[in-house]
């Protein structure tokens, strides 16, 4: 359905182009994606159920917001990814204009709760290597909660800035999105308004949210490396910088893509390295973090092997009951 205002045209929706408009390479696709997204799915979920069924756990910090992050990648992923597999399979790959602006709500949401919630990880960290006496104190359960919920607040308050700046937007002739997700330079070249005061606004806040929990990741760990240099035996320092490789990893595969694709111009914009970049961070980073955070990690293993074995007890007490029914 289309609505004429003199020569403007406003589209009831948009167009999403997806990654490949080749029967072969969809075909390729497909099972390649689906596959990554269930591991995701499964793997997030099996880190909040193990974080959430151990009390100790769920009152360490670290594993507090690492329960957070999963829950966050959960819904990055699971915001773009059943749209992209909808359109590698069918002919069907329209998106209405309120559920363009809902996937760019909850796409600027997950991202930037993301951001957050490193960032409070890599201060956990740093109060725990830097100010061990004072750890317990600085890092309270009340103090992890405000953090967590301070990072949903701002993250929910920056997702409605982008929706209504997008919203004032016209859109003209042309309504295809070179991407397989609404995201903010698409709609903001496919607008035949005047962008370049809310674009030059939310590139700025955009920045600033993103490069500033970066900043403190970055003094955090100068902080650390100053301090874990002073340890006079290789032991402790491996000991101390094992406690932070999951997260640095994390933080790698986060920022890699994100920062070269995002704080630049959308004039600079190119529909294919988009897509390609933000594969990345909405499939294969989530994919990859219960795996960052669980091989290595004696504290999951423990947990999982604990939960498993509770699952076991209660099945066989499932069983011996319904043996034991006339």
């Amino acid at each position: 359905m289309e609505k004429e205002h003199g020569n403007q045209t406003n589209f009831a929706g948009f167009i999403l182009l997806g990654l490949s408009t080749s029967p072969k390479f969809q075909g390729l696709l497909f099972p390649l994606f689906l596959s990554m997204y269930l591991v995701s799915l499964l793997g997030n979920l099996l880190i909040i159920l193990v974080i959430c069924s151990n009390n100790a756990l769920f009152h360490t910090p670290m594993y507090f917001f690492l329960s957070h992050l999963s829950l966050a990648d959960i819904g990055f992923s699971s915001n773009a990814v059943p749209k992209m597999l909808q359109i590698l399979v069918s002919k069907t790959n329209t998106i209405s204009y309120s559920g363009c602006l809902t996937q760019l709500y909850f796409f600027v949401v997950f991202c930037t709760t993301d951001n957050f919630l490193l960032a409070s990880m890599a201060y956990d960290r740093y109060v725990a290597i830097c100010r061990p006496l004072h750890y317990s104190t600085i890092m309270s359960y009340k103090r992890c909660l405000l953090l967590a919920a301070g990072s949903w607040f701002l993250s929910n308050a920056q997702g409605l800035l982008y929706v209504f700046s997008i919203s004032s937007f016209s859109f003209c002739a042309s309504r295809e999105i070179p991407h397989f997700f609404c995201d903010v330079h698409p709609l903001i070249k496919l607008s035949c308004s005047d962008t370049s005061s809310v674009e030059m606004m939310l590139m700025f806040e955009g920045t600033a949210t993103m490069l500033g929990p970066l900043m403190l990741i970055v003094i955090s760990y100068i902080f650390i490396v100053f301090k874990v240099s002073k340890v006079p035996s290789a032991s402790g320092k491996y000991k101390a910088f094992s406690t932070c490789s999951s997260h640095l990893t994390t933080v790698a595969l986060f920022y890699g893509t994100l920062i070269g694709t995002y704080i630049r111009p959308s004039s600079t914009y190119s529909g294919t390295k988009l897509s390609v970049a933000s594969i990345f961070y909405t499939v294969v980073t989530p994919m990859l973090n219960p795996f960052i955070y669980s091989l290595r990690n004696r504290e999951m293993h423990g947990a999982m092997r604990r939960l498993l074995r509770k699952q076991k007890v209660r099945l066989e007490h499932l069983e011996n009951g319904i043996r034991l029914q006339p």
